[in-house]
């Protein structure tokens, strides 16, 4: 049984610390959203009013052909204005995209105790971690989604720790997909003038983690979310969304398209993979290149699914911006800084736009 929705410290406890996660009091059949769950009006997010960002997905295998200028010019125009685009053929077969989805609610659909043995203060290892909201202890308002998060090392100790439920297919996410970022980093790369070798793209995308997310249905989709608004914090985001939609992305004030300043809703395509720029990739390019603001809507029909790998530098790794582009610029807009003081920052605070770069800039 679900506590008294009203008493906020045991929903966090039957929540956060029982494991229940979000899914727990949707089960217990709750008919409106408890108070913790409820965001600031201005936070809150209006499905009616938003406009649908109608760029067409970037074909990659186009990359190969006679088109590549072309394409690489699609790619870095829109890591210069929304940091957010859709790719298909990528190269992950699209049969493995569908398994990662059921495997996913396979996981979220275990009894709670089965995953609260991933709980941060409990779990057997370090590589695996399952919670709810982003820093429960720290937020104003919580976020309704619930996610395990599961951090790649090498296949041995995956195969190890990793749940059961969805490590083999996760894996198989995860290898089939590094392919596409190494080619989308040299593109970017190369538009900055930058040639990097392989040891030095391995460095930007060092740390590899596989989140499942799960957005159990809400009674009041339009009083909370399902993630605030934030920037990643790595190199590159690949993003698996299921058909039901519900990702936003904010236009920059500065871009050089239309809508500025608005949120755009990328809109699920089949078989497609969503690339968004992180936090590390505008401050390697100096702020060229964008890292998206974006955020999640719930809904009341189906329970929803995502599932990003974050490809970040590894946490020992110095980043700042890239000496040629600096050079180029005349002026560098942030300070090197090793990726571990980034990371705990980033990771200490809710989520609030893009406020985890004020951590670097100069």
């Amino acid at each position: 049984m679900a506590p008294s929705l009203d008493n906020g410290s045991s929903l966090f406890n039957f929540v956060v610390r029982g494991g229940n996660g979000i899914k727990g009091i949707v089960d217990a059949g709750i008919s409106k959203v408890p108070q913790a769950y409820i965001q600031p009006p201005a936070e809150q997010i209006d499905k009616k009013n938003a406009s649908k960002c109608e760029v067409p997905p970037i074909d990659l295998s186009r990359l190969d052909g006679p088109d590549h200028d072309e394409v690489a010019k699609e790619i870095v125009r829109a890591a210069k204005t929304l940091g957010f685009f859709q790719v298909v053929n990528h190269g992950v077969p699209v049969d493995l995209l569908e398994s990662l989805k059921d495997a996913a609610h396979n996981f979220f659909g275990l009894p709670a105790e089965r995953k609260a043995v991933y709980l941060t203060e409990v779990s057997p290892t370090p590589l695996v971690k399952y919670g709810t909201s982003f820093v429960p202890a720290k937020e104003k308002a919580l976020e309704w989604k619930d996610y395990i998060s599961m951090v790649y090392t090498n296949d041995a100790e995956v195969l190890q720790h990793w749940p059961i439920e969805c490590r083999e297919v996760a894996l198989e996410y995860l290898k089939t997909s590094l392919d596409m970022v190494k080619k989308l980093l040299e593109v970017l790369m190369e538009n900055l003038g930058v040639k990097l070798d392989d040891s030095k793209i391995d460095a930007l995308i060092g740390r590899k983690t596989v989140n499942m997310n799960y957005y159990p249905t809400c009674p009041n989709p339009e009083l909370t979310v399902g993630v605030g608004r934030h920037s990643d914090m790595g190199t590159l985001t690949v993003l698996l969304q299921d058909g039901i939609g519900g990702l936003y992305v904010k236009v920059p004030d500065d871009a050089d398209i239309d809508k500025k300043g608005e949120w755009v809703e990328i809109p699920p395509v089949p078989g497609a993979l969503v690339i968004n720029v992180g936090d590390m990739l505008q401050i390697l390019s100096n702020g060229k290149y964008k890292s998206a603001e974006h955020r999640v809507r719930t809904t009341s029909t189906k329970s929803r699914v995502s599932i990003p790998i974050f490809t970040i530098p590894k946490p020992t790794e110095k980043i700042g911006p890239l000496p040629q582009v600096v050079q180029k610029d005349g002026i560098a807009r942030y300070r090197e800084f090793v990726l571990a003081d980034y990371m705990n920052n980033f990771f200490g605070n809710p989520h609030d736009g893009k406020k985890s770069l004020d951590f670097a800039r100069i």
